[in-house]
């Protein structure tokens, strides 16, 4: 039998295959040579990308319900193109066609047609392509990655044009080109997807160097190889119905070498059956495991997680058991198990028996419980937070109202002179300090009192089980005394002291804000009598709340009598510094306290509702203003970002309002950017959607402000219409003091790329922070080091600056 089998050839097919096969080696030789004629280790290296692509050809996807497959070796072919060459390409080619063809047929006339026709097709392609490649006068990623599908494309065609001409000269068929590309158009998808991850590959390597190609190899092969599993187990479901005659043994099968735990175990506990992830799921033998009950291996608190459920399913009050108990590993540790139980019939013994299906969730569990500590704890001194001192007051609140004999004392402490070691000795040497700090109050705290850190240096202690008001204070003169005691700072040794104010639950509260305002009142008072000193809150402070009530009835004149303004921030392009937009920044100047900052009175509007039109007037008088700015630069690019409060969010007449301000100004809505707390998200996220999305609808874009600084589901910021989040400053200043802040808005970005959400950044105050956010890869921000906020002639004056091609800001 010769060597070369073409008995089903006829003479007319035999002479296109020669032909194609010598035209193939010919094209093949003249590669080689020419690559050899440039550098030996050029050579080396292409068969280095060769080998690879061969090495992937090894290894195909079949497709299920289909005699094809594919291998992704396409991607390394198109790479080595891109990086060596027409040349290389097409040795690459070769050599993946020759394993392809040597992997699916033993006939020589497959071994040598299909290597040759690779190579032709190849040839005539890349050089088509370096050729028009070598005409374009400026090659950018997306340009090269087109030109890359165009060629993909081309070399599909050729190869099937190859192909399908020697099958129809040996069938004697009709010449039908256009059905093969139709048939086998998915060939041509593969090829585009490999295309464009070369592409993307190529360009990755032009920036970043060989370690991308390095890394890319088991990222694809991992990816093949998941996409093989999928197929597979595709597969697998539709040969189901034919393998039910076997379903006792592959139940078997499963069951003994399933990934998860499982067992059979009786009504009364005892295991009958158990699989080995079982046992090392527990540290036990399988013969200990049958010698022992269920119930046993649970720890004694879970008992009741387990056995009522399982009562009830053993008298048919339900269909499954689905609980989570820590079960007793052998070392003695607790293992957190996810149990499925359900119940079977033994027919044989006209017996119950319980199918037990057990995942290990330590991993989960843990990871949950560090997620809740984090939710609820200062990530610096690992203190209670606000929100959870808060949860534990009202709590105490609670208590109290229930039993009116029991009695607590809230201190608020506020370290003296703590911002002159911050600029100083620097922020690390400030937190350091507080980390002292706390741990020198925990120590003076019982076990059952709670100490939290509000923020900043501010701290607070809740004692519960007061006999009398005296022990509070008491406690307050010992924290005194404690705090004189000097801390060593590097080579500074640093006294601090505190203001503290006290208050007790004798004063009747009824929610947690009362108790820290009151509290945070005292501590004033204390800090207004000097240095380390306490103050008890009584009805004298009451004076305060009667200042914010004259405070809220200036601030209703205010409104009305022109004393209320804006400022503009600019917001820039971090690459360039260029202007794309401003934040509307409201101000009030007093006719009697002068100007007076946003802390001061935006609180005291939220409280009282006057932030529904106090922020209708900012958002009608920001559109205002840019239509005033038009006649200086008339541009659909530049924003207007306006701050909005929950009371806003949640008015019926809002989204109106956005409206009919956009159409006052002429406005187009993608211009306004309205900015909302992450906290105003979530506490009243059932009535923010509606209006969200309205206004999504509407055009107007949305943006996350202060992002980091809460607690924010990450299923609702995959959900909510929000466009962009706005990276808090208390990270931007971190950033140049401690790797932990980087790593955190690095973090950020890494969400906001993964959720589509364009990322700011704003609290921009020192070049080293600027040049970190580039490096990140921020795109825009804000801040002291790009403007400070301007009047609306200062910012009209960037405008102009900018259309005379100067620098709009300095």
């Amino acid at each position: 039998m010769p060597l070369i089998d073409m008995q089903d050839y006829n003479p007319v097919a035999r002479r296109y295959w020669w032909a194609v096969t010598l035209f193939g080696a010919a094209a093949l030789a003249w590669s080689i040579g020419s690559v050899v004629a440039i550098d030996g280790k050029f050579l080396i290296q292409v068969l280095v990308g060769a080998a690879v692509a061969a090495i992937v050809g090894l290894f195909p996807v079949r497709i299920p319900g289909a005699k094809t497959s594919i291998a992704g070796a396409e991607i390394f072919i198109f790479l080595v193109m891109l990086l060596y060459g027409a040349q290389a390409a097409v040795i690459a080619a070769a050599f993946e066609g020759l394993v392809a063809s040597w992997r699916t047929s033993k006939r020589w006339t497959s071994r040598l047609g299909t290597p040759a026709m690779a190579s032709i097709a190849m040839i005539l392609c890349a050089t088509a392509f370096e050729a028009t490649r070598a005409h374009l006068d400026h090659e950018s990623g997306a340009m090269l990655i087109t030109l890359l599908f165009g060629f993909s494309a081309l070399y599909f065609v050729a190869n099937t044009l190859l192909t399908s001409t020697l099958f129809a000269l040996k069938t004697r068929s009709p010449f039908t080109p256009l059905k093969w590309l139709r048939d086998f158009g998915w060939i041509g998808l593969a090829y585009l997807t490999g295309a464009s991850i070369a592409g993307l590959l190529f360009v990755s390597f032009q920036q970043f160097g060989l370690p991308v190609l390095l890394v890319s190899v088991p990222v694809i092969a991992m990816f093949l190889s998941t996409l093989h599993s999928y197929f597979q187990r595709k597969e697998s479901d539709q040969r189901h119905m034919e393998e039910l005659k076997e379903s006792e043994s592959r139940f078997h099968s499963a069951f003994t070498h399933a990934a998860i735990g499982m067992a059979l175990v009786s009504t009364e506990g005892r295991f009958i059956q158990a699989n080995k992830s079982f046992c090392d799921m527990l540290g036990r033998s399988l013969p200990e495991l049958l010698a022992s009950q269920l119930p046993a291996l649970v720890n004694p608190d879970d008992l009741g997680a387990l056995q009522g459920p399982v009562d009830r399913l053993v008298k048919g009050e339900l269909a499954s058991v689905h609980t989570e108990v820590r079960g007793m590993h052998r070392d003695g540790s607790d293992v957190w198990m996810s149990l499925n139980i359900s119940l079977a019939r033994d027919w044989q013994f006209r017996t119950h028996n319980l199918i037990v299906q057990a995942q290990d969730i330590s991993a989960r569990r843990r990871a949950e419980a560090e997620l809740y500590h984090n939710a609820y704890h200062d990530s610096l001194t690992q203190l209670s937070n606000r929100t959870h001192f808060n949860e534990q007051l009202n709590r105490a609140i609670a208590r109290v109202q229930r039993h009116p004999e029991q009695r607590f004392a809230v201190m608020y402490l506020d370290f003296d002179r703590f911002k002159m070691v911050n600029d100083s000795l620097g922020h690390k040497a400030g937190d350091e300090l507080l980390v002292n700090l706390a741990r020198r109050l925990k120590e003076m705290l019982r076990p059952t009192d709670v100490l939290a850190r509000l923020g900043g240096d501010e701290f607070a202690i809740l004692v519960e089980d007061l006999h009398r008001q005296r022990d509070a204070v008491e406690l307050t003169e010992r924290i005194q005394k404690e705090l004189q005691k000097p801390v060593q700072l590097g080579q500074m040794e640093v006294a601090i002291s505190a203001s503290i104010g006290i208050t007790f639950s004798t004063n009747g509260y009824q929610t947690s804000d009362q108790i820290i305002r009151d509290a945070d009142i005292a501590m004033y008072k204390a800090k207004s009598k000097g240095k380390a000193q306490y103050a008890l809150f009584d009805s004298s402070l009451h004076q305060h709340v009667t200042a914010q009530l004259q405070l809220e009835s200036e601030l209703r004149r205010a409104l009305g009598q022109g004393q209320i303004y804006l400022e503009y921030q600019p917001i820039c392009s971090l690459r360039d510094r260029a202007l794309i937009g401003f934040e509307a920044l409201v101000r009030w100047n007093h006719p009697e306290r002068g100007l007076l900052e946003p802390s001061t009175f935006i609180p005291v509007a939220e409280e009282t509702g006057l932030i529904v039109p106090l922020g209708n007037w900012v958002l009608t008088e920001a559109c205002r203003q840019m239509r005033e700015w038009r006649a200086i630069r008339e541009s659909t690019t530049l924003r207007m970002s306006v701050n909005v409060s929950s009371l806003q969010l949640t008015h019926p007449d809002f989204v109106s309002h956005v409206q009919r301000a956009l159409q006052a100004a002429e406005m187009d809505p993608s211009q306004l950017t309205l900015e909302v707390t992450e906290s105003v998200l979530m506490d009243g996220i059932e009535n923010a959607v509606s209006t969200l999305s309205a206004l999504r609808h509407m055009g107007v874009t949305l943006s996350i402000d202060d992002f980091g600084t809460g607690y924010s589901s990450l299923s609702y910021l995959a959900t909510l219409p929000i466009d962009a989040l706005k990276v808090d400053r208390s990270f931007i200043e971190r950033m140049s003091r401690d790797g932990e802040g980087g790593e955190i808005v690095k973090a950020i970005f890494k969400l906001g790329q993964a959720l589509s959400k364009q990322v700011f950044a704003e609290g921009i105050e020192t070049g080293a922070q600027l040049s970190l956010l580039q490096e990140l890869g921020c795109e825009f921000g804000q801040g002291f080091l790009l403007s400070r906020p301007v009047d609306a002639a200062r910012a009209a004056g960037f405008l102009n600056s900018e259309v005379q091609g100067l620098p709009a800001v300095a």
